[in-house]
């Protein structure tokens, strides 16, 4: 295929082939129907009614269904009624290019993260379904900053999602860099026209993240295709941790002995911990990730073995640490600042305060079955941990812990997301 007929790919498309409504119909063993009736989303564009542009990729047809009508009951499974109000329902302010498959899907990501901090203003970016950055603060501006910031790089043409009214003033900051997609329940005087000096981004409202809280409870089908037009069914994850009193003691038996944390984290660390599991329940698995004060510092995802995540997610935190500081001092991209004195001098100052970890929380989205990968946070002085406990060798991690001074929690749950 040529290059310039690859590239106009992106820019048409792809056939639209699917029917104006979908109905997913269960039968129990009695012949008694529970239902689901769908109903296509379009916008028009340019004078033209169209639904999604493509699919993953421009070869793959796609269609957004919304529900419309739901008569769901399956017996032992504590579903929410679907009620199509959050992406499905989006209003596009500004079309830029025609929204795809991963647009939506990017957003929904980021719902399904912001639905855990509805309490305070929060802004999650996401790439390919994964967060990039995530924040939370008492001031919306601040919150998009940090998220930014935690990984500008990353951030790069990613979906900027925010759970309060948006303002000109972070609108502007938003503009001042490239993204796709921005999400928010509502947009302030000012927000849209800062946005709009932007042709190209797709711009949604979507009033239901105002009550995105209610939300976090929430069971729905999740429904997969396999390769020979099976299908996999299961109800969507609900994080079971959205308090302090959600979290669990980090406590083991060994040869009979009870083997328990020696220390009890912050108020500070417990905070974080509520953070971090929000976040975690949203990053593909394997995962491990490191936040502090309310916002990401390395976020490790999709490898296969827990200790080389959480490596990565320490690598990272260094590396985007190191980005952050040239960036604001040099206002030049680490990978194209020349001056390598100081680059060098950036890089001790980074490794001296182990790439901002100290003193942050280490969160897995499943139990360290050895001591070894808990140890990579704490080596660099991650002050307390989050993980759900189980392994068979819980007492490994928890006498790690001790050895280090740091804290731990179990959430009593997984969260794994494939």
């Amino acid at each position: 295929m040529e290059h310039k007929k690859l590239s106009s790919l992106y820019r048409d498309f792809a056939p639209d082939v699917y029917p104006q409504s979908m109905e997913i119909v269960f039968r129990d063993a009695a012949g008694k129907a529970s239902s689901i009736v769908y109903e296509k989303v379009e916008w028009t564009v340019d004078g033209k009614r169209r639904g999604l542009r493509y699919g993953d990729n421009p070869d793959q047809s796609a269609v957004l269904y919304r529900p419309v009508n739901a008569q769901l009951s399956i017996a032992g499974a504590e579903l929410a009624e679907p009620d199509g109000r959050l992406v499905s329902a989006a209003e596009l302010l500004q079309f830029g290019k025609h929204p795809g498959k991963t647009n939506l899907t990017d957003v929904d990501s980021a719902l399904s993260i912001l639905r855990y901090l509805a309490d305070r203003p929060a802004c999650a970016i996401m790439k390919h379904n994964n967060p990039s950055g995530v924040a939370m603060d008492t001031d919306l501006g601040r919150a998009y900053h940090e998220a930014y910031m935690a990984d500008r790089v990353a951030a790069f043409g990613g979906a900027v999602v925010l759970n309060r009214e948006l303002d000109a003033s972070t609108a502007r900051d938003i503009a001042s860099s490239y993204c796709e997609v921005v999400a928010a329940p509502e947009f302030g005087p000012g927000a849209f026209d800062e946005l709009a000096r932007k042709k190209n981004i797709r711009v949604m409202r979507i009033p239901g993240i105002a009550e995105l809280e209610r939300y976090a409870p929430a069971r729905v089908l999740d429904i997969r295709s396999l390769l020979d037009g099976a299908c996999v069914v299961q109800s969507s994850f609900a994080s079971a941790i959205r308090s302090p009193a959600d979290l669990l003691p980090a406590v083991a038996e060994r040869k009979g002995e009870r083997v328990a944390v020696s220390r009890e984290p912050t108020d500070g660390e417990r905070a974080d911990m509520l953070f971090g599991w929000a976040v975690e329940c949203g990053v593909t698995s394997n995962s491990v990730i490191y936040v502090k004060d309310g916002r990401t510092l390395g976020i490790g995802a999709g490898e296969q073995d827990r200790v080389g995540v959480a490596i990565l997610a320490r690598d990272k935190a260094y590396r985007k640490l190191e980005d952050r500081l040239c960036w604001e001092r040099h206002g030049v991209a680490w990978n194209e600042f020349s001056d390598e004195t100081a680059k060098s001098e950036l890089a001790a100052e980074v490794r001296a305060g182990n790439g901002g970890l100290k003193g942050s929380v280490m969160v897995s989205d499943a139990f360290f079955p050895f001591r070894d990968g808990i140890e990579v946070g704490l080596r660099e002085g991650v002050g307390a941990v989050l993980q759900p406990g189980g392994a068979m060798r819980d007492a490994d991690s928890i006498e790690a812990c001790n050895d280090y001074g740091a804290a731990m929690k179990f959430t009593g749950q997984r969260c794994f997301r494939h």
